[in-house]
Formats: structure tokens, C-alpha cells, sequence
């Protein structure tokens, strides 16, 4: 794991598989967002906190997801977040979920959030927000 990288661990339960015991192909979206959520609030920021105080949300705008071998019933994940690259109004965050005893990749992933004024139109990411992430941007 890079530097630039905060990991989560996830374990699988019975909610969160298919009829065939693998897990749900979507869920994996809601896995990232764990990942994110927290890499966030370990950079100190709190957006439930953000959305009161400047009146901004981020939206995903775009999510990708490339699936290599299924996670099953039980295992327990390393979810693993990296901001990849960041824009006056955005953010795009990049993912991996690997089985944590022996660290096989089993999925991939990026998504692209875009930073929401009042009006849910984009606009500029807060400067405390940029700075507080400039040092986990990949260069």
C-alpha cells in the first residue's frame, strides 16, 4: 500500500452477496464509499459538517468498476482509497479491494466527485478543503 493511501477493512456478510453467495456487484460501490468516507474524516473533514457550514455537497459524477475475482460470504477486505486527481471543482478518487490475508486484487474503481453549491451547480472545491487533501494527491 502507497503512502497516499488510507485503507479500510470490510467484512463480508450475509446482506451484502447474491443468491450465489458472491457479493453483489453493486455493493462494491457502497465499499468505496466507505473507503472514501473515511479517508475524508481521517483528512479531518466531516461533509455532513462542510454541507452545513459553506452550503456544499459532492456528487458522484462519474464511477467506474472493473471486476477481477469475486469476494465471498465472510472474507474480510482491504478497501483501499487514493485521491488520483483533483480539479478546481473535483476530485477523483481511485479504489482497490483485495482480499486482506493475501492481498489478491479482486476489484478496481474510480469514481469523480464534483463539488455542489446551493444551486447544485459546480463550483470551486473550499481552499481549507484543497489544502487539507493536497498532500494525499498522487503525483
Amino acid at each position: 500500500m502507497e503512502k497516499n493511501t488510507f485503507q479500510v477493512d470490510i467484512r463480508v456478510y450475509y446482506e451484502d452477496t447474491d443468491a450465489g453467495g458472491v457479493v453483489y456487484y453493486a455493493n462494491y460501490l457502497r465499499y468505496f464509499e466507505r473507503a472514501r468516507t473515511e479517508f475524508l474524516r481521517a483528512a479531518g473533514i466531516d461533509a455532513a459538517e462542510w454541507a452545513q457550514k459553506a452550503r456544499i455537497e459532492f456528487a458522484v459524477a462519474d464511477a467506474k468498476v472493473y471486476y477481477k475475482a469475486p469476494a465471498k460470504l465472510g472474507d474480510m477486505l482491504s478497501v483501499e482509497a487514493n485521491i488520483e486527481e483533483s480539479g478546481g471543482a473535483y476530485m477523483v478518487f481511485g479504489y482497490a479491494v483485495r482480499l486482506k490475508e493475501s492481498g489478491r486484487l479482486l476489484v478496481e474503481g474510480s469514481t469523480k466527485l464534483v463539488c455542489l453549491g446551493e444551486n447544485f451547480k459546480p463550483r470551486r472545491i473550499p481552499g481549507e478543503i484543497s489544502e487539507a487533501l493536497a498532500q494525499f494527491i498522487r503525483r
